[in-house]
């Protein structure tokens, strides 16, 4: 075979890497005064020539929840996440992912990916059990070529996708799952499996592309592309380097389209795709080593807040990307897939833009759209949102009116299997291993972990608070695993930028305060029963939003209107979305404006209100156990009144329409609450 000089040099080019990297792999540090032996990395970081993370993700299991957190889990559990092979026959013995003629495409794998990390987590057997058959059935389907997955496409079928069945997207969510799996159980056959499968994706996708099936693996390619890097951090294979490239190169550039300005327009994207695609140029940055991924990146995403964003940290985007108005919808898909992409950036940059903006959706968006019992959700959220009722609105795609409605399959039926996601692999982001060999607390939950520190001692960690519904954070060592039953090690602090200073003690005694914005590290030798408490002054702030509309802030969470909300169950009479749904209305008043203030002195005109045993609560999500109250002046504006069954058109503040006596309403957390008004309008005295 004659070689044509590009060819030549990229042969040259990865024979080069591959001794590279063998070298990187088994030369041992050498020793003298100046350069002492370097302690081996506790959990395998980025290989040669990859950039180094500053955060490792910890395997899977190493971070159990606490308080809230492990109650959210626990009804995720018992829960639709638990039931969805009863609840949604699609996910049953005919899925194409379990050798059956049924749906072949992404729900099947979109249930699994969150339900593994759930059991693992959870530790919870039986569940690990559920999970099994779905992995077992991968690995085995995986052909002589690498090939793996369903492969054959059948007619159409009401409610099922059983076509495109080769299509490479559906594949790079179970490459996601099996990277968790190995994550918890160091299963190796994970290893050759991916290893096959990448060598076919090399083989195979100069002629058959991203965009060969659908278009979804172009917007999607991050996801493929983490998994080439998880596995070259494990092998080292060179060839590795080579797809990541070819994948990257035929991926959609979200860059290019934050360049042509599209993220200033409506329509122009698909809301999931955004969430999901947004990463890849930070997922690249590891190989590419240009500081323009990472800049650009932060550019884009200021374009998704400034034109499209809402208060809860979610975008305008019910389907295709559609402003910031607050009656807009937000796809519950949209949020647990923009919160996987903040925490895959946030371990690759350590930026905490990412970690706050994170703990933003995962405190206000993400409890409101699922219900407290975890068995029904909503499609689409509204920011103002004064009803949930089956009623055509202002949505880019809707779906006979069912989109707002709390049920199983109401509106398009995506969400119902890819929401499982959201609070397991949170949970799994609020701690890291750090390259100096300590931890991070990058993300705050109650929560307890268990990780190797310093050189390869063993540690747990708990983590109590009530937080986000407090201020403050305890952390406590539970146990060291030496001789010494102690340790030195660095311990890494995340301080909000919305916290104008913390103050941090240990013991009791104050070592130090650190502003908003950093990276506190306290690095000492750590005995059992060492306490490190973290105070999070929290100070009520005001945010301006659609048509100069006002939020209220505290911390990380939004606050709303509260609302009487009074739940009905309904029969649906199309079978398409379920066999039922739940309205929620109110007879609350709705259309107030806050009387004007100094938007910079939110602090002095707001009233903070704290119920000390509400906040002890394991479920604070929703209105009658929301821990916090923020009562803020208010009048009336008679003239903004409900159109389609949302609130009409926001008046623009300054609003001259206000009537009446001021009155004192109550705000409480966003997350608390299922009807609300968040964006204010301001109105005179």
């Amino acid at each position: 075979m004659y070689l044509t000089n590009k060819k030549r040099q990229m042969k040259k080019k990865f024979l080069l890497l591959s001794l590279c990297v063998a070298i990187n792999t088994f030369m041992t540090p050498t020793t003298n005064a100046s350069n002492p032996i370097k302690i081996k990395d506790n959990y395998q970081n980025n290989r040669f020539p990859l950039q180094r993370k500053p955060y490792v993700q910890l395997p899977l299991g190493s971070i159990k929840p606490k308080g809230w957190l492990e109650e959210m889990l626990i009804r995720q559990r018992n829960g639709l996440t638990g039931q969805m092979d009863k609840l949604y026959p699609l996910m049953g013995e005919r899925n194409g992912w379990l050798g059956g003629n049924g749906d072949q495409w992404e729900r099947g794998p979109y249930w699994i990916d969150g339900l593994l990390p759930l059991a693992y987590i959870l530790d919870d057997k039986a569940m690990q059990k559920k999970v099994q058959p779905w992995v077992e059935w991968a690995l085995k389907s995986q052909n002589d070529e690498g090939f793996f997955g369903p492969a054959t496409d059948y007619p159409g079928e009401a409610g099922l996708q059983r076509d495109n069945s080769h299509d490479w997207w559906p594949r790079m969510v179970m490459l996601k799952i099996l990277q968790q799996y190995y994550s918890a159980t160091e299963d190796q056959r994970v290893i050759s499996f991916m290893r096959n499968y990448f060598a076919y994706q090399l083989k195979t996708l100069p002629e058959k592309k991203l965009g060969h099936w659908t278009f979804w693996a172009e917007f999607r390619s991050a996801d493929n592309l983490q998994a080439v890097y998880w596995l070259y951090n494990i092998t080292g294979d060179a060839f590795l380097l080579e797809l990541s490239e070819l994948i990257h190169n035929q991926s959609f550039s979200y860059l290019d389209m934050w360049k042509r300005g599209d993220l200033k327009r409506i329509k122009t994207i698909h809301c999931v795709n955004l969430a999901q695609g947004i990463k890849e140029p930070v997922i690249y940055y590891q190989q590419a080593n240009d500081a323009k991924y990472l800049h650009e990146t932060k550019e884009a995403i200021k374009d998704i807040c400034e034109f499209h964003g809402q208060p809860q940290g979610m975008y305008g985007g019910d389907e295709a990307l559609h402003g910031s108005n607050p009656t807009q919808g937000s796809e519950l898909c949209s949020a647990v897939e923009f919160m996987f992409s903040l925490e895959k950036m946030g371990e690759i940059t350590g930026d905490i833009d990412y970690a706050d903006h994170l703990e933003r959706i995962a405190f206000n968006a993400l409890p409101t759209q699922i219900s407290d019992d975890f068995m029904s959700r909503q499609y689409y959220q509204q920011v103002n949102q004064i009803a949930v009722t089956r009623q055509r609105r202002n949505f880019d795609q809707e779906h006979e009116g069912t989109d707002n409605l709390f049920g199983l399959l109401t509106g398009y039926p995506c969400c119902t299997s890819n929401l499982h996601q959201g609070w397991p692999k949170f949970a799994q982001s609020l701690w890291y291993s750090t390259p100096d060999n300590g931890l991070s607390a990058f993300i705050y939950s109650p929560s307890e972990v268990t990780a190797k520190v310093a050189d390869n001692c063993t540690v747990t960690i708990e983590e109590k608070t009530h937080y986000p519904m407090d201020d403050k954070i305890t952390f406590i060592i539970r146990s060291i695993d030496n001789k010494e039953k102690k340790v030195e090690f660095p311990f890494h602090l995340r301080i909000p930028k919305w916290c104008k200073q913390a103050e941090i003690t240990v013991n009791g005694e104050k070592v130090r305060t650190a502003e908003g914005g950093n990276i506190a590290v306290i690095k000492q030798t750590w005995k059992k029963g060492d306490t490190i408490e973290l105070f999070l002054p929290m100070e009520v702030s005001a945010s301006t939003w659609h048509e100069s509309s006002v939020a209220i802030e505290r911390g990380p969470l939004i606050y709303a209107l509260k609302m009487e909300e009074n739940w009905e169950r309904k029969e649906m009479d199309n079978k398409v979305y379920g066999d039922y749904y739940y309205e929620v209305t109110s007879s609350s008043p709705w259309n107030y404006g806050l009387v004007e203030f100094d938007r910079n002195r939110a602090n002095e005109v707001a009233e903070v209100i704290i119920d000390k045993e509400k906040q002890k609560t394991n479920y604070p999500w929703n209105t009658t156990n929301a821990p916090i109250e923020i009562k803020m002046k208010a009048r009336r504006i008679p003239s903004w009144q409900i159109y389609n069954g949302s609130a009409g058109p926001q008046p623009f503040s300054f609003c001259p329409l206000a009537e009446g006596e001021q009155q004192e309403i109550t705000l409480i957390p966003y997350g608390c609450t299922t009807l609300r008004i968040t964006e204010f309008p301001m109105v005179g005295r």
